[in-house]
């Protein structure tokens, strides 16, 4: 296998949700930050910056490459951190996210899927990395 299989199979159906969800996050974020940036500033430039993180995975999911597949690592990473992180501190210190974020719960306002969507996004990426180093793993 080559490096090129992280865009194939699951791959595909993970670029198409991190796509989605970068579109999503950095369009509600800027339009809250343009409209209403006094009221949850934190809470805004967040929605921003995870929807950076789902472009960037994205992007390094999409193309081949050991740089890409490190990009696509890194940035799930980050990505799963934030939502737990995130998350977290809004369960411990609710005053502190006046406002949802992409990652506000958790993730419950999309579904959890910004929880698994990393956790998929790594297996896949730690998956392809195996293949890539053992063809005879099936």
């Amino acid at each position: 296998m080559t490096a090129k299989t992280l865009r194939t199979g699951p791959g595909r159906l993970l670029v198409a949700v991190y796509g989605v969800f970068a579109l999503a996050a950095t369009a509600r974020g800027v339009y809250q930050l343009a409209t209403k940036f006094e009221e949850a500033p934190v809470a805004y430039l967040l929605s921003v910056f995870a929807g950076v993180v789902y472009l960037v995975a994205a992007v390094g999911l999409a193309r081949a490459g050991r740089t890409s597949r490190r990009i696509a690592l890194v940035s799930c990473s980050v990505e799963m951190v934030g939502v737990l992180a995130v998350g977290a501190a809004g369960l411990l210190f609710p005053s502190a996210f006046p406002e949802d974020t992409v990652w506000s719960g958790f993730g419950s306002g999309y579904l959890f899927i910004p929880l698994v969507l990393p956790a998929l996004g790594l297996w896949w990426i730690l998956h392809v990395h195996r293949l890539d180093r053992d063809p005879e793993i099936p």
